[in-house]
C-alpha cells in the first residue's frame, strides 16, 4: 500500500535569521513540527549560545538529526534565572510529553485516564497516541495508580468501560452491572440526565477539584441523614472516604490559584500578546498571539482591551488576570468578564506588586522577544519574495501564492488540497480541501483537473482572490493539465509553476517548470526563493495527507450496512445479533436473511447484493 508522503525540511525554517535575534539570557526553547506540536523542549543557560548547536552541519547525533529534519519552527521563552527555566521546562514536558523528550528518558508512553466523547461516555485506561475524540487526564506516574483510580471511580460513579460495539448490541446488563460497577446505560437502566450527573462528578474530581467534590458529597450526606435516608447517607459516607483515598494516590495538589498573565508589545505597527496560564499554582505553558492592527497608532492599552474581550469569549476565565497595562474602559471590561464567568474576577494591571509584578515583567519580556523574532521572520519573508520575483522573472512583486497537491492511498479516497500564502506567510483560514469523486482510481491528472477546476470556478464567483503564482506539485504533465483547465475557465494573468522532484526526492534538487514561459529553472540549494517554494510545497503535502487520512479513516469506520436503503438502526441491530457480525451476514443467503425479524425479501436481496 502506497501513500503520498512528505516531511517539512529545515529549508522551510530560516535558522540564520532566527539565531541572530536570540538574547544572551536563560530560558526554554521548543522545537515544533509542521502541525505546531512540540517535538522537543529544552532549557538553556544562554539561549544565544545553546541553540546554534542544533543547526550545525556536522557533529549531531543520529537522534538529533532525525528530530531536526522534522522541525518547522522554534519558539523560545525567556526567564530571569536558569532555575526558573528548569522549572518551566519540567512543567511543559509533563504537560505536552514531546516525542523526543520522552524517548530520551523512557521507552514507554505515559498512562492516561480517557473519557470518550459519546452520549453515554466510557472511562478507560489509555496509553499511546491521544487521537480519539474525548478528554484525557494525566499523565500518571504509574499504571498501578491509573488502574487503582479507575477501579475506585467505577465503584463510586458506575460509569461504563465497555467498547462501543459491545455497548450497542446488549439486550441485558452485563457482569459489571451485577457487581455494581456500571449503571447499565446500554439497556436504559439509567437516564441520560442521571448518567451525565455521575460523569460530571467524576470529571470534576479528575480536573483536580477533589476538595470541592468532597464538600458537595458531605452536604448530600448530611441532608440524607437529616431526612432519615440512612442507607443513602452511608453510601455518601463511603464515597467521601473513597475519594480521600483516590486523592492521596493521585498526588493531586490544589494549592495555589488559577491566574492568566497577559502582556502585550507593539512595535512598527505590529503587535504580540503573550498569554501565560497558571493553574493550581503551576505554570502550565504560554502562547503568543499576533493580532492584526487596523492602524499604527494603537497602543498597548487599547490592544489589551480588544484582545481580552475577544480571547475570553472562547477560553475559560480564571480567578485573576494580570495585565501589563491598564486597559481602556477597565470597569466595563471587568463587568463583562464577571458576567460571563458568573463569578467575581480580579483584574490586576501594571501597578501590581511583589510576585505579581515579577510575573508581569516576565511576560512582557517574552512578548517583546517574540515580537522581535516575528518582525525578523517577516523581513526574511520579504527577502524570499524578492528572490522569488527575480528567479521567476515576474514583472510585479508576488503578494499571494497558492499550491495544489493530491493525496490518496492506492487510489482510495483521493483528496485535493489548496494552501494559500501571502507576504506574512501561511493564510490557514483560506486553505481548502476537495474530495475527488467520479475519476478513475489513481488518475492524478484527472484528480488535479477536478480540484483546480472547482477552486477557480469559486474564485470567478468572488469567493477568493486570484493568486499571483499557482504552484503545482508535479512536472510538465501536471502543468499542462492546469493550463488547460484555466484556459477553459478563461482565467488569465496567473503564473503557473510546476515543482518537479529531484533525484531520490532530495530537497534542493527540484526543477521548476515555468508554464507561462515554457522553460525549466534550476535554483541553487541555498536560494531563498527555493526555500520559500519548498515551504509552500511541504505545507500542501501536509494538508493534503491530513485530509486524505481523515476521509480514508472515516470510510473504513463506516459499516456497509449503513448505506442500504430501508435498513435502519433497529434492523441492522437485529441482523448483527442474529448472525454475530458483518462476516456472518455476508455468508448468509437471501433466504437466511429473510428469517431475521423485520427483514423483508426486498431488503434481504439489497443486503445480499451490497455485500457481494
Amino acid at each position: 500500500m502506497m501513500e503520498h508522503q512528505s516531511s517539512v525540511t529545515k529549508s522551510s525554517f530560516d535558522a540564520k535569521d532566527f539565531i541572530a535575534t536570540l538574547p544572551h539570557q536563560p530560558g526554554i526553547y521548543q522545537m515544533l513540527d509542521a502541525q505546531n506540536q512540540p517535538l522537543y523542549i529544552g532549557k538553556a543557560k544562554d539561549l544565544k549560545k545553546r541553540l546554534p548547536a542544533y543547526f550545525k552541519k556536522h557533529g549531531l547525533t543520529q537522534k538529533t538529526k532525525m528530530m531536526m529534519s522534522q522541525v518547522s519552527e522554534v519558539t523560545i521563552t525567556v526567564t530571569d534565572t536558569e532555575a526558573e527555566a528548569l522549572l518551566l521546562e519540567n512543567n511543559l514536558i509533563k504537560n505536552y510529553l514531546p516525542r523526543y523528550n520522552v524517548l530520551l528518558r523512557d521507552d514507554k508512553s505515559y498512562p492516561y485516564i480517557y473519557i470518550s466523547d459519546e452520549t453515554f461516555a466510557r472511562i478507560v485506561f489509555r496509553r499511546g497516541a491521544r487521537k480519539a475524540d474525548g478528554r484525557y487526564f494525566g499523565p500518571y506516574p504509574s499504571v498501578f495508580a491509573v488502574r487503582t483510580t479507575l477501579n475506585l471511580l467505577q465503584k463510586l460513579f458506575k460509569l461504563r468501560s465497555c467498547q462501543p460495539a459491545f455497548f450497542k448490541n446488549r439486550s441485558r446488563p452485563c457482569l459489571q452491572y451485577q457487581i455494581k460497577r456500571c449503571s447499565a446505560p446500554c439497556v436504559g437502566l439509567i437516564t441520560q440526565e442521571d448518567y451525565q450527573q455521575d460523569l460530571s462528578l467524576a470529571t470534576q474530581f479528575l480536573e483536580g477539584n477533589s476538595q470541592g467534590l468532597i464538600e458537595t458529597l458531605i452536604k448530600r450526606m448530611d441532608h440524607a441523614a437529616q431526612t432519615l435516608h440512612y442507607e443513602e447517607a452511608s453510601r455518601y459516607r463511603d464515597q467521601v472516604a473513597t475519594l480521600r483515598q483516590i486523592s492521596e494516590q493521585q498526588l493531586i495538589s490544589d494549592e495555589g490559584g488559577d491566574t492568566d498573565i497577559i502582556a502585550a508589545s507593539v512595535r512598527e505597527a505590529h503587535a504580540c500578546v503573550q498569554v501565560f496560564n497558571i493553574r493550581g499554582g503551576m505554570n502550565i505553558g504560554n502562547k503568543a498571539f499576533y493580532p492584526d492592527l487596523p492602524d499604527a497608532t494603537i497602543g498597548v492599552a487599547k490592544l489589551l482591551t480588544a484582545f481580552v474581550g475577544q480571547y475570553y469569549l472562547r477560553h475559560p476565565i480564571p480567578e485573576e488576570i494580570l495585565l501589563n497595562d491598564t486597559p481602556h474602559d477597565k470597569k466595563t471590561l471587568l463587568e463583562m468578564l464577571c458576567h460571563k464567568a458568573n463569578k467575581k474576577i480580579k483584574l490586576t494591571e501594571s501597578a501590581a506588586r511583589g510576585k505579581k509584578k515579577k510575573y508581569l515583567a516576565f511576560a512582557t519580556k517574552n512578548a517583546e522577544v517574540s515580537l522581535k523574532t516575528k518582525l525578523s521572520s517577516r523581513a526574511s519573508m520579504q527577502k524570499r519574495l524578492q528572490s522569488l520575483q527575480e528567479a521567476l522573472s515576474l514583472s510585479t512583486f508576488p503578494t499571494r501564492m497558492e499550491c495544489f497537491d493530491i493525496s490518496h492511498t492506492m487510489g482510495e479516497k483521493a483528496v485535493g488540497a489548496c494552501v494559500v500564502f501571502n507576504q506574512s506567510g501561511a493564510v490557514k483560514q483560506e486553505y481548502r480541501y476537495f474530495n475527488i469523486t467520479q475519476v478513475t482510481a489513481g488518475d492524478d491528472y484527472a484528480a488535479l483537473r477536478q480540484a483546480v477546476g472547482r477552486r477557480y470556478r469559486r474564485i470567478r464567483q468572488g469567493e477568493a482572490k486570484l493568486p499571483d503564482i499557482l504552484f503545482i506539485d508535479g512536472g510538465k504533465g501536471q502543468v499542462k493539465e492546469v493550463q488547460a483547465v484555466l484556459k477553459e475557465l478563461s482565467v488569465g494573468s496567473v503564473t503557473i509553476i510546476g515543482i518537479a522532484k529531484g533525484e531520490k526526492r532530495k530537497p534542493g534538487l527540484e526543477t521548476l517548470i515555468h508554464g507561462n514561459l515554457g522553460i525549466e529553472i534550476k535554483l541553487q540549494p541555498d536560494s531563498p526563493a527555493l526555500h520559500l517554494i519548498q515551504q509552500i510545497r511541504d505545507e500542501a503535502h501536509r494538508f493534503a495527507i491530513t485530509g486524505h487520512r481523515r476521509q480514508r479513516d472515516k470510510a473504513r469506520r463506516r459499516s456497509p450496512l449503513e448505506d442500504i436503503r430501508g435498513l435502519g438502526r433497529k434492523r441492522r441491530h437485529n441482523l448483527l445479533r442474529y448472525f454475530g457480525g458483518v462476516q456472518g451476514i455476508s455468508q448468509a443467503s437471501v433466504e437466511e436473511l429473510e428469517k431475521v425479524p423485520g427483514i423483508s425479501r426486498q431488503i434481504a436481496q439489497s443486503v445480499y447484493q451490497t455485500l457481494h
